[in-house]
């Protein structure tokens, strides 16, 4: 079911759009606490809702990637999609369990790349017929 409401709905709209509201949930997470610190009323931690957004998006996202690489006519966005979500994902991991002390800013960078890489394959790199996918 899932498969066919993003297949009906371009993949690669729907993967765009979940990494540019990850995008946008990663840059306003700072100015919330900011604000939150600057009141001094409520505790120094993100609300666990909005922190689990973070997986939301990475299922979506995760989806997206899988049909719009079973779909594209370029070898090289599939796997650039994949090493793109992959790294998504490890950051987010990471974030969640401090394994490794990253920079906040590293998140952008797989997001940013995912964005991208979804747009340039809706605009250049679609199927016209089953015979060029993978």
């Amino acid at each position: 079911m899932i498969t066919k409401y993003f297949q009906h709905n371009r993949s690669d709209s729907i993967g765009a759009l979940a990494s540019g509201l990850c995008l946008i949930h990663c840059i306003a997470t700072p100015f919330i606490f900011l604000a939150q610190t600057c009141s001094a009323i409520c505790c120094d931690t993100a609300p666990a809702w909005w922190t689990s957004i973070d997986f939301l998006f990475i299922g979506i996202s995760f989806f997206a990637v899988y049909l719009s690489a079973k779909n594209t006519s370029k070898i090289w966005i599939s796997t650039t999609l994949w090493i793109s979500w992959i790294g998504l994902c490890l950051v987010i991991l990471n974030e969640k369990s401090a394994l490794i002390s990253l920079p906040e800013s590293t998140i952008y960078i797989p997001a940013i790349a995912l964005v991208l890489l979804h747009l340039y394959n809706r605009k250049y790199c679609q199927c016209k017929d089953d015979t060029c996918c993978v």
